[in-house]
């Protein structure tokens, strides 16, 4: 199997909202705040009014779930949803839940994004697999996508 970069998005974070444990997990919700992304034929901004709906399992696995839209220089909306798992060693993963920076490689987050727009030109986003690997950092999330080949 092989893939290709298709765009990398910079994704503005606001502080968590902490719901609390809900039986499965602790939920957390990320608001999305703005942000870019850019690739092979295609960029622009990440919109304010998304959000990542967190839960953070009893075994330290993040599983995350994002929906949010991004919006090309041309003006075209592309709907996101990003779906993914972060975990690693308990100390890596307690700093980031607390904000903190580490150093990338030091976990594993990845993700399955799906994306929906009824632009003709970015057409190929409906019907194509795509992966992602992210980076968390303190004020935003890095996210590398790949199209499946």
């Amino acid at each position: 199997m092989e893939t290709t970069f298709v765009f990398k998005a910079n994704i503005q974070v606001a502080n968590p909202i902490e719901v609390g444990d809900v039986g499965t997990g602790i939920r957390r919700v990320i608001p999305i705040i703005g942000g870019t992304f850019e690739g092979n034929g295609i960029k622009g901004k990440v919109l304010s009014g998304g959000a990542d709906y967190q839960i953070i399992r009893y075994d330290g696995v993040t599983e995350a779930l994002a929906h949010y839209v991004i919006e090309t220089d041309d003006g075209v909306p592309i709907y996101v949803i990003n779906k993914g798992y972060r975990h690693g060693p308990k100390e890596i993963i307690d700093k980031i839940i607390r904000g903190e920076q580490v150093h990338d490689g030091s976990y594993y987050f990845k993700t399955t994004p799906s994306f929906e727009t009824s632009s003709e030109k970015y057409s190929y986003l409906n019907r194509m697999i795509f992966i992602g690997e992210g980076i968390r950092r303190p004020n935003d999330v890095q996210i590398s996508f790949y199209q499946v080949v």
